[in-house]
C-alpha cells in the first residue's frame, strides 16, 4: 500500500501525534469512525488536521496487516458479495481533462465480500468496476475461505471471469439479478436509483440453494459504510480529496466494524460470531495495532 510522506508543519498550539496519549487517539479514531468528517474530528479533538490523517494512514495500514494476518481460515457457508460507489475529487464528469484516466481521481468503486451468517466483512478492495478489480476481490476472498461456499453477486459482467478463474468449480454460485423500470422525465431530476421491479435468481455453476441467493445482508452493509464513514455520505463536501487516505479510511472502518462494533441482531461483533475473536475490541485496542516505532513524528 502506498504511504503518504507529508512534512508540513502543524500549529504552534495545536499537539502533535507523537505527542498525543492513546486515549487522545481513539478519540480521534471512534470520531472517524462514527461518521465525522475530518475537519469535525479536528474541531472537536482539538488535533491538527495533519496529526488526524497522519494517524489515520498509520491506523489503517495497521488494520490492513491486522485483517490480513487475522481473517483466515474462515468456515463461512455463504458469502455475498457487492460493489459500492464513492469519488475522489470530483465525480467522473467533473474530473478536468489532464486528470481523466488516473486512477484515484474521480468514481471510485469499493467491492465488498460478506459473510451472509457472521456478517463479517471478510475481503475489499477498492478500484475501478472492472474485470480486474472483480478478480482482485475474489482472490482476496477465495484465499480466507477454508472450504467450498455458496456465493451470492448482483448481475455485473465482471464477476463471471473473475469467479471462474479464481474459484473454477468449487464453488456454488448465483447472481440475483435486479429488473429496474425506466425513469419518467419528471424521475429523472430526482437523486433516486430507478424502481426496482422485480429480481430474476440465475444460477451459474455448482448447485447453490435458492433461499440462499440474496445480496441483503451486503447491500445493508453498504448503508452502515455510508453512515460510519463520511466520506462515502452522498450530497456533501466531505468527500475524499487523495486516494490514499480514501483506502485507508475504508480499512479503519472494516476493522472497526468487524471487530469493535457490536451487531444488533447478532450481540456480538462479526469477529466474534466468526470465531476469530473472543471479546469485544475497545478502539484503545484498535490504536494499540500501530506500533510505536511506526508512528509518524509531524516536525
Amino acid at each position: 500500500m502506498q504511504k503518504v510522506i507529508d512534512n508540513a508543519c502543524p500549529s504552534k498550539h495545536t499537539p502533535s501525534m507523537n505527542k498525543l496519549n492513546n486515549a487522545r487517539r481513539a478519540q480521534i479514531i471512534a470520531c472517524l469512525c462514527e461518521g465525522m468528517s475530518v475537519s469535525a474530528t479536528c474541531r472537536i479533538t482539538g488535533a491538527d488536521k495533519k496529526t488526524v490523517l497522519r494517524l489515520l494512514v498509520k491506523v489503517g495500514e495497521a488494520c490492513v496487516a491486522h485483517h490480513d494476518a487475522t481473517v483466515r481460515n474462515l468456515k463461512s457457508k455463504r458469502i455475498q458479495a457487492d460493489e459500492l460507489w464513492s469519488f475522489v475529487g470530483a465525480k467522473a464528469k467533473n474530473v478536468p481533462a489532464e486528470k481523466r484516466g488516473q486512477f484515484g481521481v474521480g468514481d471510485v468503486w469499493t467491492w465488498t465480500a460478506l459473510d451472509a451468517d457472521s456478517k463479517l466483512m471478510v475481503s475489499w478492495f477498492v478500484g475501478g468496476r472492472d474485470g480486474g478489480a472483480a478478480f482482485e476481490l475474489m482472490s482476496d476472498c477465495a484465499g480466507r475461505l477454508a472450504n467450498r461456499v455458496q456465493l451470492t453477486t448482483d448481475g455485473h459482467r465482471a464477476y463471471l471471469d473473475a469467479v471462474e478463474d479464481v474459484f473454477g468449480i468449487d464453488v456454488d454460485y448465483a447472481q440475483l439479478v435486479k429488473i429496474y423500470g425506466e425513469n419518467t422525465r419528471e424521475e429523472n431530476r430526482k437523486y433516486s436509483p430507478a424502481v426496482c421491479l422485480g429480481t430474476e435468481r440465475k444460477v451459474i455453476m455448482g448447485e447453490p440453494d435458492k433461499a440462499h441467493i440474496s445480496t441483503s445482508y451486503v447491500e445493508r452493509s453498504n448503508l452502515s459504510v455510508r453512515m460510519h464513514t463520511r466520506r462515502f455520505t452522498r450530497l456533501t463536501n466531505a468527500f475524499s480529496k487523495k486516494i490514499e487516505n480514501h483506502v485507508h479510511a475504508v480499512a479503519l472502518f472494516f476493522t472497526f466494524y468487524n471487530f469493535c462494533r457490536i451487531h444488533q441482531t447478532l450481540r456480538v461483533t462479526p469477529a466474534m460470531e466468526a470465531g476469530i475473536a473472543d471479546h469485544v475490541w475497545t478502539v484503545e485496542e484498535l490504536i494499540g495495532l500501530v506500533q510505536e516505532e511506526d508512528v509518524v513524528i509531524l516536525k
